[in-house]
């Protein structure tokens, strides 16, 4: 009697996990096989004022793709999708203020957003563009400089996090998908 009584608990246990994990998808979700194809990160143009944009824009880009491991990072050559872009948009809005003092920000919300373009090397095909913002809210306290400065790796990452994901796992409009030799006719 005790031995079924434990043995319909390893049985649930099990199921309880089983189930736990129905809707997770090992590997790549896009159905390529993952690192059968490269992607270059070129450096981005940045049309904001704000310096130092571009530098941490490309290197969040580059840790995602390597992250994600659906393509392989290509730093030498020229890979099989060439991704460029440009930085467009630089905000931060004051969010709350100091309690008794109006004028005084105590927290912002910086957003960058990039027009981010893919384009397939071999046919020189662009297979997708898309603006992507990444924002972060980020406490200031007195010193507004170092405040930005510790935000911007922290909003090129979220920026870099949705480009990757859209550029993966996103619907092109009817481009095809990404890697997919295209006509250059829309």
């Amino acid at each position: 009697m005790r031995f079924n009584v434990l043995k319909i608990g390893m049985l649930a246990v099990f199921a309880n996990f089983s189930l736990g994990c129905a809707g997770y998808h090992l590997g790549t979700t896009n159905g390529h096989t993952a690192g059968a194809r490269s992607v270059q990160v070129k450096f981005f143009k940045n049309e904001t004022f704000e310096p130092r944009l571009a530098i941490a824009v490309n290197r969040a880009m580059k840790r995602e793709f390597q992250k994600d491991g659906t393509y392989s990072l290509e730093t030498q050559s020229e890979g099989d999708l060439i991704v460029t872009g440009k930085l467009i948009n630089f905000r931060r809005n004051g969010v709350s203020y100091k309690p008794g003092d109006v004028l005084t920000v105590q927290d912002y919300t910086m957003e960058l957003a990039a027009e981010i373009t893919v384009i397939n090397s071999a046919t020189g095909v662009e297979i997708f563009r898309e603006t992507i913002t990444g924002a972060s809210t980020v406490r200031v306290g007195n010193d507004l400089t170092a405040g930005q400065r510790q935000a911007v790796p922290i909003i090129a990452a979220k920026l870099a996090e949705q480009a990757v994901l859209h550029f993966v796992d996103g619907d092109w409009g009817g481009v095809g998908k990404p890697g997919e030799a295209q006509s250059a006719t829309p």
